[in-house]
């Protein structure tokens, strides 16, 4: 099962080579004070991260049903984003309303491919603009290999790596992707949102999908 990269030939050789070597992939990572935050108003209807009326459970699994009947399977794509922070790497989570944590990312439409989805999403969830359809933004966005590959059997089910043998019909799947960080950058996110540097089980699988990678911290 192959996905998009935009690694240059030259990298992917020598990721490949590593890989067969059983060496770990070097992976940059610069510091969190190199890094600029703001905010900006949230897009009109809530549409980047849910600044309208809050959905109920309920209407959540209508709408998913409805869109499951129309479009088939839900696949969610979602972004990696790390920096240093105390001598550790720490991951940048979105955190809703004060309560949830959250990956960058979201939904691809219909026949959407996931590298430029997930472009997509980072840009209507990250930057300045925050609209879904600057194409000069998304190309700023450098994704790396897919890191992780779930399944929900069903729409409030917990995922899992594999699909289930008793599943009739997968609801989602979602996709983890590693995002190449410049040594600069900015980033803009909606007023109902925090962008904050986790450090420790917050999201616990990613730790180990990371594993494979040896970290280069580059210092200031």
């Amino acid at each position: 099962m192959g996905f998009e990269m935009t690694m240059s030939t030259a990298t992917e050789e020598s990721a490949a080579a590593a890989a067969v070597a059983g060496e770990r992939v070097g992976v940059e990572i610069y510091p969190l004070s190199r890094y600029y935050f703001g905010v900006r108003d949230v897009a009109a209807g809530g549409g980047s991260g849910g600044g309208g009326v809050r959905e109920t459970a309920a209407d959540r699994a209508i709408r998913l049903k409805a869109n499951f009947a129309a479009h088939g399977l839900r696949t969610t794509v979602h972004g990696v984003l790390l920096v240093e922070l105390f001598d550790h790497p720490h991951l940048l989570l979105l955190q809703v309303r004060n309560s949830s944590f959250l990956l960058p990312g979201g939904r691809l439409r219909p026949g959407e491919q996931d590298v430029q989805g997930l472009k997509r999403k980072l840009s209507s969830k990250l930057s300045l603009v925050g609209h879904q359809d600057d194409e000069d933004e998304d190309d700023k966005w450098q994704i790396g290999e897919c890191i992780g590959m779930w399944w929900r059997s069903e729409f409030d089910a917990v995922p899992f790596p594999y699909i289930l043998p008793n599943t009739r019909a997968a609801k989602e799947c979602i996709k983890l992707f590693l995002i190449k960080l410049p040594v600069s950058r900015q980033f803009v996110v909606p007023r109902n949102m925090k962008l904050l540097a986790v450090y420790g089980p917050i999201i616990a699988g990613i730790p180990n999908l990371l594993s494979k990678f040896s970290f280069n911290i580059i210092s200031d």
